[in-house]
């Protein structure tokens, strides 16, 4: 059995183009002389615009286009005037499908099989894209396109998404010229950590009305305006990437309020209902297996009477924010329609970067980080917390069996490789221009990788061999531009591996083998072994079973073991191996890069805002010293001095309105460990001190006590602390202000009015010597007595 007979080796014209030598004539006089006007690149006169739409964690059977419970009406319209894809594939995992998306390469062979916050020292993982894949966008802005990305990045390595950079893994430096939006892998919708081109902005600063999926929107359809009038002779591409619909799960009331008891009869009868909606469309064919629900996923008959209203209520938010984030689509398609250029726009509209997510564990969640940390709510707690769902007071997730349910007619959902619930993703596509059977359907089998030469294709570009003087990588993915225009159009896309944390599969020729490999998404620390017995190899064959209902591996050994060794073949080509679960890199061992480079102790100061968690020291699971050095006006200050991390989990130290300094431990949202100082802050050059005595362990607690120019003045007890990550919403470190969702009870943003000359933290390997003493002096306790 051969492999991949589709990848293609690039062979267009290297760029960037050389400059042109000029043709006119230079006498010594202008009259002497004949001006010829120097070329400027600009593709073919009918090269169409393109519009990239690319939603995250929604399955297949999420939209009412495909099947789904929530209405859908700007996917329904691109349907309308276009085409429905039902078997469009992606990898599983975000960052893997957009860099696969955007080079036209298999994930791991661009260095994305996982996620950045993830990397590791493998080619496979370190998540650093070769320049030997230049992005679509790159090509097409060589080309003479007008290119702006807006929304979710996530591609960019942890370690270079510092202020410093480097920048050119941004997406500047990877084809866009235009950027607003977020790197990191999720985002609060009301605060989300937001960069115009290279620089942090808060935009939600002193508003109560702002939701980034609305803003991102605006900023697309106000650049494609500006770039008509400037440069209407250039197409544009436009990448919209929303943070939606992963979690947090935030949007507006009103939206929420319209699925007020919609899914109260639960996750099985959902998933019953969108099944037979799918086949009544036609999105799936008749005869397709509903394959049966997991043991490891409960019923909803078995689960507590006490806790469905919670269940359903965070449902509920879900498909109000999936509601809200079509009608921001809509208004992407209202301007490209008002614009006059709609005819020759090429509109994708990619409903998720892989399944829906399960991550959200069996109870859901309130507190994103409280799964992300190992540590899963209590259901008491959420039902205690309902009314936060939606709001900036929580980073919600629903339960891991509405993914299930919204992955109808598929097995299993986000990070299982193996099957198409983790894969499979919904898609429509309109270009009036091309497109003559709008409002069909095609079933070819596609998958991301095939977006990049589908751009260059629509665009009259042929893959370049050289960019920017570096010979390209072989391209994986194949054009679907034939399929668009034609019915008849045959299988191109003939040959495909899958692969996430061990979940794998091999596509072949209408079969696919699949092994999924047993750790379950929402059990994070969970392992299994790789070859154990919970492994097993099932066999399929999709053109007559297209939901992966009915395993012939008994049947055809012969077929099973072909596919095995091609699937080997597949791996050893795309840098696949080692396999690993997402658990088994973590430490310096396998880091791709330490920026603190073992550095224990460092001095910021206010220009240090929007750090990423990773490039500060970790004050986590040791013993500490934050000291920050400031002056204080006569008139007295208040504001954030140094923060870490939002209002799921982090520490903040700050002076309130009061005058009084404040030490503030948040633990995942739900405790709030406070030292007050007893004294007030006075004018003039002061010190504040925390020192921090840990116990041991992982997440455990400590007695934290405040000091002003050596002074103790305030203590509390932290009873537990957050073990692995604060946050990978991008709540970050920052000195003199709190940028994202407030750690502690204070304004959005908050700035010092004083001056912060220096902030240094220290990681300790003994606790400070005179804490435990001090805590156990009663005069001191006696001294506190005040708060």
């Amino acid at each position: 059995m051969t492999g991949a007979p589709q990848q293609t080796v690039p062979t267009g014209p290297a760029i960037p183009f050389a400059t042109v030598p000029f043709a006119g004539v230079t006498g010594r006089l202008v009259g002497e002389s004949e001006p010829s006007r120097p070329e400027v690149a600009l593709p073919a006169t009918d090269a169409p615009n393109i519009v990239l739409v690319l939603l995250d964690d929604v399955g297949f059977g999420t939209c009412s286009t495909f099947g789904g419970p929530v209405p859908t009406p700007a996917l329904d319209r691109v349907a309308a005037n276009g085409l429905r894809f039902n078997q469009f594939h992606t990898t599983a995992l975000c960052s893997p499908t957009r860099a696969a998306m955007l080079t036209g390469r298999n994930h791991h062979a661009v260095h994305m099989g996982n996620i950045p916050e993830g990397a590791s020292g493998f080619p496979g993982y370190d998540c650093i894209i070769p320049k030997e894949a230049a992005t679509v966008a790159e090509i097409l802005r060589q080309y003479g396109y007008s290119t702006g990305a807006f929304g979710k990045w996530h591609v960019t390595p942890a370690h270079e998404q510092t202020l410093t950079g480097p920048f050119d893994r941004w997406p500047t430096g990877l084809g866009f010229e235009r950027f607003y939006g977020i790197l990191s892998a999720e985002a609060s919708q009301f605060e989300p950590p937001m960069f115009d081109q290279t620089t942090p902005v808060m935009p939600y600063e002193g508003r109560d009305d702002y939701h980034m999926s609305e803003d991102i929107t605006e900023k697309a359809i106000a650049w494609m305006r500006l770039q008509r009038a400037s440069n209407p002779h250039r197409p544009f591409f436009t990448y919209l990437a929303t943070g939606a619909m992963h979690c947090p799960h935030h949007v507006w009331p009103e939206y929420i309020e319209r699925f007020k008891g919609r899914f109260d009869g639960g996750w099985d009868e959902l998933r019953d209902g969108v099944f037979r909606r799918q086949l009544e469309l036609g999105v799936i064919p008749g005869g397709t297996v509903l394959t049966p629900r997991p043991p490891e996923i409960p019923s909803w008959e078995e689960y507590p009477d006490r806790y469905k209203p919670v269940a359903a209520r965070l449902m509920e938010v879900f498909a109000g924010f999936m509601a809200h984030t079509d009608e921001q689509v809509g208004k992407l398609l209202d301007a490209v329609e008002e614009m006059g250029e709609a005819d020759n726009t090429l509109f994708i509209y990619v409903t998720g970067d892989n399944g829906a997510s399960a991550e959200g564990t069996v109870n859901g969640a309130w507190s994103a980080p409280s799964f992300q940390n190992g540590l899963p709510e209590e259901p008491e707690w959420l039902l205690e917390h309902m009314d936060d769902f939606g709001s900036a007071r929580c980073e919600n997730h629903y339960n891991l069996a509405w993914a299930w349910a919204l992955d109808s007619p598929f097995q299993w959902m986000k990070q299982i490789a193996s099957h198409f619930g983790g894969t499979r993703n919904a898609m429509a596509v309109q270009w009036p221009r091309r497109i003559k059977d709008a409002g069909a359907l095609r079933s070819n089998f596609h998958h991301v990788t095939d977006i990049f030469p589908t751009l260059l294709d629509a665009a009259g570009i042929e893959a370049p061999s050289h960019v920017n003087g570096l010979a390209q990588m072989p391209v994986d993915g194949v054009s679907m531009v034939p399929v668009m225009e034609s019915t008849a159009a045959p299988e191109n896309h003939v040959t495909q591996y899958f692969e996430m944390f061990g979940n794998r599969a091999i596509y072949h020729d209408g079969w696919i083998a699949s092994c999924f490999h047993g750790r379950l998404p929402w059990k994070r620390f969970d392992s299994a072994p790789f070859d154990g017995p919970q492994e097993k190899w099932e066999l399929y064959d999709i053109r007559n079973d297209f939901s992966q209902g009915r395993d012939l591996a008994a049947a055809h050994p012969e077929k099973l073991a072909s596919l095995l060794e091609l699937f080997d073949t597949e791996a050893r080509r795309n840098n696949v191996y080692p396999l690993k679960e997402p658990g088994q890199t973590f430490g310096a061992r396998y880091a791709v890069h330490d920026s603190l480079r073992g550095l224990t102790k460092m001095t910021y100061t206010d220009v240090h805002q929007r750090m990423p968690e990773r490039s500060v020291v970790n004050l986590k699971n040791c013993s500490f010293r934050i000291t920050a050095e400031i002056a204080v006006p006569e008139r007295g200050c208040e504001g954030v001095i140094v923060a870490q991390g939002g209002n799921m989990a982090g520490w903040s130290l700050y002076v309130g309105p009061d005058g009084r300094p404040r030490y503030h431990y948040n633990w995942l949202g739900h405790e709030h460990y406070v030292a007050v100082s007893r004294a007030v802050l006075t004018p003039g050059r002061r010190t504040v001190v925390i020192d921090h005595a840990y116990d041991g362990g992982m997440g455990g607690g400590g007695d934290s006590v405040m000091r002003i120019d050596g002074e103790p003045v305030g203590h509390v007890r932290v009873e537990r602390s957050v073990p692995v990550i604060f946050s990978i919403s991008g709540e970050t470190f920052d000195v003199g202000l709190d940028s994202g969702a407030a750690v502690g009870d204070y304004p959005h943003v908050y700035r010092f009015t004083g001056r912060i000359n220096a902030v240094t933290l220290e990681r300790l390997s003994e606790p400070p010597a005179d804490v435990r003493a001090l805590i156990e002096d009663a005069e001191f306790r006696a001294s506190l007595a005040v708060q």
